[in-house]
């Protein structure tokens, strides 16, 4: 079988059963003939420590399929570990409220760069590492056989796929074409989701717990909802009682089906909700500058740090919007404030959000911690599977 050596002292992290081994690590490799094959991980001094999948062309040399000796990665294999996220899923998820959430979370469900989401009766893929690809067919036919779907639509069209040597790739991998709009509910709310040519794979399913939580901050409050999308939290908060809700986002496709999504849910525009396209951070200034407020504002940016390189440009825009939103708020006003920035630690985003409230010159509290929803794993021997932060502040 094709093998990879580590360097003398540099199985520490494989040890403690962390999946990645980056190209610095590695001695020697052997008998490796494809971009994504199954490889045995042996230590310097010759031990078999795992099994996990090569790439040629990213940092990340290897990503460890099985930690296990004795488990070596093979066609059923994959179908246990398909079958052991859907159990997963099928336990912490509320099934009869909510039919939109991820089965697979990568290395956090112990599939490395495989993605899959739930959209009704329709999953959407994305396979983004060497060794995603390499196993790619027997993950689908995995899917089939275990949920039948009506269809299987692949979203890897992303740049991360580059990285490992791969095009950029979507379309249907199995079943009917999905419509323009997929009808989903969650937590009993309806939602369209343009699984073709939305966001991530449509929808922000790793916000579903904090929209819930909303709930509890919104009666008779006017909330402003920043980089908005296709509107989630302004459902949420105008089922809540929010007074009226402000959707503030830069794209006018995603504002159009934010509209939609309050109409299916009983709203009406104008009187309860409004759509503004603008870019956030100008638009914002615009409000400080001619003095208005909301009770409550909601700030989920998109990644703002794709890389280590770009921390510091990151930690500035925010910085700047949140100095923004808490010069916007009225006395005793919430922040929802969220980084979805892996690059970002929660120590150093809960530091530029102290440094945003000292700036402002308001006394700031933050009320509560907030990340991704439980769908979307958290793993002890993965930490960078933590990527979501969140902060409540309220806002004297």
């Amino acid at each position: 079988m094709p093998e990879v050596k580590l360097k003398s002292g540099r199985d520490k992290s494989i040890r403690r059963k962390h999946p990645w081994i980056f190209s610095g690590a590695i001695d020697s490799v052997r008998d490796i003939k494809s971009n994504g094959e199954t490889v045995e991980v042996i230590s310097a001094d010759g031990k078999l420590l795992g099994y996990g999948s090569f790439s040629n062309h990213s940092q990340i040399s290897v990503r460890m399929l099985s930690f296990d000796p004795d488990n070596k990665p093979d066609e059923s294999f994959f179908k246990r570990k398909v079958e052991d996220a859907i159990k997963f899923r099928k336990n912490i998820i509320d099934q009869y409220s909510t039919n939109a959430y991820r089965l697979i979370n990568a290395e956090s469900d112990n599939l490395p760069g495989i993605i899959v989401d739930k959209y009704s009766d329709f999953l959407v893929c994305q396979f983004l590492s060497a060794g995603a690809e390499y196993w790619k067919n027997i993950v689908v036919n995995s899917l089939i056989e275990l949920l039948n779907p009506s269809g299987i639509y692949e979203r890897s069209d992303v740049d991360v796929r580059e990285k490992e040597g791969l095009p950029k790739t979507n379309g249907i991998l199995f079943g009917k074409h999905p419509d323009a709009l997929i009808e989903i509910t969650e937590n009993n709310n309806i939602f369209l989701v343009d699984i073709i040519n939305g966001h991530k794979t449509g929808f922000y399913l790793d916000q579903r717990d904090n929209r819930k939580t909303i709930s509890d901050y919104v009666k008779d409050k006017n909330v402003l909802n920043c980089f908005s999308y296709t509107g989630a939290f302004s459902v949420y908060a105008l089922k809540s009682g929010a007074k009226k809700v402000v959707n503030l986002d830069s794209s006018e496709d995603s504002l159009n089906i934010a509209g939609k999504n309050l109409t299916a849910n009983g709203f009406t525009i104008n009187n309860q909700f409004e759509n503004v396209c603008d870019d956030v951070f100008k638009y914002l200034r615009k409000l400080r500058d001619t003095n208005q407020q909301y009770d409550l504002i909601i700030l989920d940016p998109p990644k703002f740090a794709e890389s280590v390189n770009q921390i510091e440009k990151a930690s500035r825009g925010y910085k700047d919007i949140n100095l923004l939103a808490m010069k916007l708020l009225t006395q005793n006003g919430i922040l929802f404030t969220f980084s979805c920035s892996g690059h970002i630690t929660t120590e150093l985003f809960n530091k530029i959000i102290s440094d945003a409230a000292l700036d402002s010159g308001r006394n700031v509290k933050f009320t509560k911690f907030l990340t991704q929803s439980v769908d979307h794993t958290i793993t002890a021997n993965f930490p960078e599977s933590l990527y979501l932060k969140g902060l409540i502040c309220n806002v004297d």
